[in-house]
């Protein structure tokens, strides 16, 4: 396995346990931060796409401004 794709294995198993934990320890329900540490991952995903874009477009605005 490629050092990259194990380290994205290991790096989700991180995320997964700490938002699990961190919403158990706050709700005391196993289910609630459990959907709590499936969904909020995806949710950055789709917040890391965006966040991508925009500094994309930033960047090619810096060299439209540097040139």
């Amino acid at each position: 396995m490629p050092t990259d794709l194990a380290k994205t294995f290991t790096y989700l198993a991180l995320h997964l346990t700490i938002g699990f934990s961190v919403a158990y320890a706050m709700t005391g329900s196993v289910a609630l931060a459990g959907g709590i540490a499936v969904v909020e991952p995806c949710i950055n995903a789709v917040a890391f796409f965006f966040h991508e874009k925009a500094w994309k477009r930033a960047g090619a605005r810096h060299k439209l401004v540097a040139a």
